[in-house]
């Protein structure tokens, strides 16, 4: 694979919000921070120099910072928003996979509770003739992250260079590892000023975000898992629905085919929460058995990737006759993990009982998100560690009848110290009622 350098952002002539009388002057920070502050509309060059010059330290954090506020508030309209993607792309290194002899197709979730789809899907994917590269990140708060969850095989190893990765994803068929750190650094810098200075929530950043990473992949489509619920990043599903569109507009117009599925992660997907408790379960899947929601949404997945990539195949068969698992042994082969080795176990367990007989109406998926971060599967800072061995298991989900005393959760921890706040953390997460819960569906919508 050939890492291909993105032209350098020229300096553009003056915005008309300049006060400086020059017109070949660049542009000035703060002046572009009060007309986007006002309302009015960044130029490409304006846009494309901001980025540029903050990726090259020329403008500081602060400004930066104020920058993303009016942003928040602002918004960016489709064109600016367009040009600001287009330069972080160019602010590093572009993947050209055009050596890779199969048609290639990503998936990105925005994170969600036992959110361990792309384990089964970027295998299954690639056992029906795709070759799917997935650069995947690591989980922060209540959400995990894909690297995390594989780290907890034995020997598996999330940095692979560039002639690895294209190696892989052209004789394996799929790849999931970290991505390098010339793939859009204007990102990595401005992902880590919204998440402290309160602007994680403006639909521009985020789409701009996700796509520069996406885009500059690589990937000739692009299917978009856009979580909607308690423990989703989005929580209403207008807020989803235009973030997808929003995402599916900037892939589109930058020649990556792109479609996006609304998904329901109101409630834990599938039955397990964890790192080594997910890839468990996802090899389960792989096997021919595993919840039914997270079947469904992996099969929704892996059918609408497969149709942008213009294969016609059904990824129901390939987990059905074995060929799925097959390719999952062989990509974390590829990898160096063991896909035979015995995974990490928690020392301590603790069962969280129904306090009450009936219907279990629901199980909030934040709340167990939050007690599966506490237990130690997740962390606070991008610095911390996380276990591989803790973990919620969900003994029962909602629209189950559950009896009084009944084993509802079981969390699993290194350290028995931690399932005092862990239990907190479970605090009017759980509903009993007599009525039987009427449950949506797992797939909301599609959007292209």
């Amino acid at each position: 694979m050939t890492l291909v350098p993105e032209p350098g952002a020229a300096a553009a002539a003056a915005p008309d919000v300049a006060a400086a009388p020059d017109a070949t002057a660049a542009p000035d920070a703060v002046d572009l921070i009060m007309a986007k502050r006002d309302g009015r509309v960044l130029t490409d060059g304006d846009i494309r120099w901001l980025i540029d010059a903050y990726t090259g330290g020329r403008v500081a954090d602060e400004q930066m910072s104020a920058m993303s506020m009016a942003i928040f508030f602002r918004g960016l309209q489709p064109a600016e928003l367009r040009t600001w993607t287009d330069a972080m792309i160019a602010s590093g290194q572009r993947l050209d996979l055009s050596s890779v002899p199969a048609p290639t197709v990503d998936k990105h979730s925005t994170g969600g509770v036992g959110d361990k789809v792309s384990l089964i899907l970027a295998p299954l994917v690639a056992s029906c003739g795709a070759a799917v590269p997935q650069l995947s990140g690591r989980g922060l708060g209540h959400t995990g992250g894909t690297l995390d969850k594989l780290e907890a095989i034995p020997g598996w190893r999330a940095g692979l260079s560039a002639r690895e990765f294209v190696h892989l994803l052209s004789t394996v068929g799929c790849v999931i590892c970290a991505a390098g750190a010339d793939l859009a650094p204007a990102d990595r810098k401005l992902y880590a000023l919204r998440d402290v200075t309160g602007t994680v929530e403006s639909i521009p950043l985020i789409a701009s975000s996700i796509m520069s990473k996406k885009i500059a992949e690589g990937t000739q489509s692009l299917v978009l898992d856009v979580k909607v619920g308690s423990g989703a990043f989005m929580r209403e599903l207008d807020r989803a629905r235009e973030l997808a569109r929003t995402m599916v507009r900037l892939g589109t117009e930058s020649g990556v085919r792109t479609t996006a599925l609304l998904t329901s992660m109101d409630t834990p997907l599938g039955r397990a929460v964890g790192n080594a408790v997910e890839v468990a379960e996802a090899v389960g899947v792989l096997s021919g058995t595993g919840p039914a929601d997270l079947v469904t949404v992996t099969l929704e997945l892996a059918r609408e990737m497969l149709s942008l990539a213009g294969i016609e195949a059904d990824p129901a068969v390939a987990l059905a006759d074995g060929s799925a698992l097959a390719k999952w042994r062989e990509m974390i082969a590829g990898q160096d993990g063991d896909p035979d080795a015995a995974l990490p176990a928690a020392a301590h367990s603790l069962l969280v009982r129904a306090p009450e007989s009936g219907w279990l109406r629901r199980l909030d998926a934040l709340a167990v998100g939050t007690a599966a971060w506490r237990l130690g599967a997740g962390r606070a800072r991008k610095e911390d560690p996380v276990s591989a061995a803790a973990g919620v298991i969900c003994l029962a989900k909602p629209g189950e009848r559950v009896q009084d005393g009944q084993p509802l959760l079981e969390l699993r921890a290194d350290d028995a110290a931690r399932f005092g706040r862990a239990v907190e953390a479970l605090d009017g997460g759980i509903e009993i009622g007599e009525q039987q819960p009427v449950l949506g569906p797992a797939v909301i919508e599609r959007i292209a």
